[in-house]
Formats: C-alpha cells, sequence, structure tokens
C-alpha cells in the first residue's frame, strides 16, 4: 500500500508543479509523476532535518516543502528532458 501512495502522492505533486510553473512543460505524465514522488521524499527529508515532519493535525510546513520541491525537480528535470530528448523531437518533424 505504501507504494500506491507514493504514485498518487508523487502524481498529485507532479501535476500541482506543473500547474504552478509558469509556460508549458514538456516531460510525460509518468515522468512527472517520477518527479512529484522525488519531489515529496526531498520534502519529507527536508521536513525532517528542520525537525517539522512530525505535527499535530496536518502537517502543513512538511507539505509545503514536498510542494517546493516538487516545483524545483519538475523545473530541472524539464530542462534536462528538453535537453536530451526536445532536439529529437525536432528533427523528426
Amino acid at each position: 500500500m505504501g507504494w500506491l501512495w507514493a504514485i498518487i502522492v508523487g502524481f498529485v505533486l507532479g501535476l500541482l508543479a506543473k500547474a504552478i510553473l509558469p509556460g508549458k512543460q514538456h516531460s510525460p505524465l509518468w515522468l512527472t509523476t517520477i518527479f512529484g514522488m522525488l519531489g515529496a521524499i526531498a520534502g519529507n527529508a527536508i521536513a525532517q532535518g528542520l525537525g517539522v515532519a512530525e505535527t499535530r493535525g496536518i502537517d502543513w510546513s512538511r507539505h509545503a516543502f514536498q510542494l517546493v520541491a516538487a516545483i524545483i525537480i519538475v523545473f530541472l528535470g524539464d530542462m534536462a528532458y528538453m535537453a536530451v530528448w526536445g532536439n529529437k523531437r525536432k528533427q523528426r518533424a
């Protein structure tokens, strides 16, 4: 069940990050989900390091760290995706 939640949270975080970033992101949905999962892991690590990972009630600060990390990872990951695959797509067209 843990993997299912990781995929769901990664999917949601990835889509939120794509919606917040300006412009069009070209990475496919499966890669956006992986970026979101990496953002959740990084956000959890940052929150754990700052001592705010476990609070009473909803862990808003942990979720904020996860979202910020997902935004950064989606941004950088999409740049890397376009650097590797972007030119190949243009050559085919």
